[in-house]
């Protein structure tokens, strides 16, 4: 029997408005496809481009591991917070406002972190870019809802999609070679100057898409009560809190493996920036298979399938690193846990996110704030627990996926969804990530 939904609060806006903007065709669709991708792979390289840099970065600034990998936490914490109140923010003033005032923090914010003195500074530094970060992702989500809806909707998702996930390729092999001309601070500075460029890029090539008829007044008291309502849904609770883990496992595996493949194992700048594109690859594989599953399974099942091969890899890296076994060994079942987390990244907030249609801005905020919140709490745990080896990075993983299992059959009850009969959820649900 399908759970009884609360009603989460009602949107302000007049119903007589119309609920999309005009559609856009030709010529400037391709301009919007073209600016948003540029915009959106912000977000993954700020994330990714300094990762080979990180023992460099610890030398130089006389950091731990831990204290290293809580500049992670910093720029996860901040992505987390900033979209819950950048998201409304946006539905007051506009997307054009938040969007550009975040690209220019993140270019001031690249600069100092350029000339950080200490790790501790640096650390709050990238809590900053975090939030600025927060404010391009939102806002380029919310302009897609903005002009489309259905299937018009569900390609420019995946176009974007697309960006997401080639971005982190190649983003470590873009540090790796920066790394060898200019130093770790160098990274920062190429982060600045791509920031200038994109703020150009949207000051001339973004047009403002929400109008002044239709936004809302980020009024605390009614933004609070709708995301009560969401919290007292338990399945949607737990596909957040499903999301989130699979989300720290992914981090986990970001954080610890340029210590594991380079320390441990020995691998060079750009021997790591390709080994983690070959992983990377798992996660878009899976994202790309995932339409073609969907024509024969409902996401529920593909999502039960991705946790409970999700629990296997992990147990087989695990294995692998209390043995001591070869790289290739720990490669393999790394691979077939980012391809697990790539099937959960989809069809998660599709079934979420269908649960609560009146407040999907609202549910869409919480499922990326608690995802990179709890993900900034968990992956420190990876150089807490390092061994100088991968058994820290695999434990942190397996603990991670083992608890999505867990809340996948106590909160989740795949078997009691019901799937949703909208043309746009199915759509959404082969298409974002």
């Amino acid at each position: 029997m399908t759970e009884p939904r609360p009603d989460a609060a009602p949107s302000t806006a007049p119903a007589s408005l119309p609920a999309k903007a005009p559609a856009l065709v030709g010529r400037a669709y391709v301009r919007m496809v073209l600016v948003l991708g540029a915009l959106v792979a912000l977000g993954p390289l700020t994330i990714d481009t300094y990762l080979p840099a990180l023992p460099t970065l610890a030398d130089d600034l006389g950091a731990s591991e831990p204290q290293v990998q809580f500049t992670l936490t910093g720029i996860m914490l901040g992505l987390g917070l900033g979209q819950l109140v950048l998201g409304p923010v946006s539905d007051a003033v506009g997307r054009r406002r938040v969007m550009l005032g975040g690209i220019a923090a993140h270019a001031t914010m690249s600069v100092l972190a350029a000339f950080a003195p200490s790790i501790e500074i640096l650390t709050a530094v990238r809590i900053g870019q975090g939030v600025s970060g927060a404010a391009v992702a939102v806002t380029a989500m919310a302009v897609v809802r903005d002009l489309f809806s259905g299937r018009r909707a569900a390609g420019l998702l995946s176009h974007l999609t697309l960006v997401i996930g080639v971005a982190p390729i190649l983003a470590p092999s873009l540090g790796g070679l920066l790394l060898q001309l200019t130093g770790w601070r160098g990274i920062f500075v190429f982060l600045a100057l791509m920031a200038v460029v994109l703020f150009v890029v949207a000051l001339r090539g973004m047009d403002e898409t929400l109008p002044v008829q239709r936004r809302r007044p980020a009024r605390i008291g009614a933004t609070l009560r709708t995301y009560a309502g969401l919290l007292r849904d338990r399945p949607f609770v737990g596909l957040v809190l499903l999301a989130g883990l699979m989300f720290s496992a992914l981090f986990a595996y970001v954080a610890g493996s340029s210590f594991v493949l380079q320390e441990y194992y020995g691998l060079d700048e750009q021997q790591f920036g390709i080994l983690f594109g070959v992983n990377a690859a798992g996660l878009i594989i899976a994202t790309q298979v995932n339409p073609f599953l969907l024509r024969r399974w409902e996401p529920q099942h593909i999502l039960t399938g991705g946790v409970a091969l999700g629990m296997l890899a992990t147990t087989g890296l695990l294995v692998a690193a209390l043995t001591n076994a070869p790289l290739v060994l720990v490669l393999v079942p790394l691979w077939f846990v980012m391809f697990a987390v790539g099937l959960s990244f989809p069809n998660t907030p599709a079934l979420a996110l269908s649960r609560h249609g009146e407040a999907a801005g609202s549910a869409a905020a919480l499922l990326g704030a608690i995802q990179f919140g709890m993900a900034s709490i968990i992956t420190p745990l990876t150089g807490l627990v390092s061994t100088g080896s991968a058994v820290g990075m695999a434990v942190v993983m397996t603990g991670a996926v083992w608890l999505a299992a867990l809340v996948l059959l106590v909160l989740v009850r795949p078997w009691s969804l019901v799937a949703e009969q909208d043309e746009s959820a199915a759509v959404t649900a082969s298409s974002a990530s």
